[in-house]
């Protein structure tokens, strides 16, 4: 059928993005053993972060060129 590894995405070939991946992984099973009054206060929170970098991570792997990284001015 063809090698699975050349049908992945950009971000799935980094390292960084498989250990934000586990990173988030992680933190759900941590969290879930927060108490109920923290669920949708720090659990929640905490949640969205990690799973943030994952998706950061995949957005900046997709990018074709660098036209809209903004350069500081001197």
């Amino acid at each position: 059928m063809g090698n699975r590894e050349s049908f992945k995405r950009p971000h799935e070939k980094l390292e960084v993005w498989k250990d934000a991946m586990d990173l988030a992984e992680a933190v759900y099973r941590f969290s879930s053993r927060f108490p109920e009054t923290e669920r949708f206060a720090l659990t929640n929170q905490i949640r969205r972060a990690a799973v943030s970098t994952a998706s950061n991570i995949a957005e900046g792997a997709a990018r074709r060129s660098r036209s809209d990284v903004r350069v500081p001015s001197t």
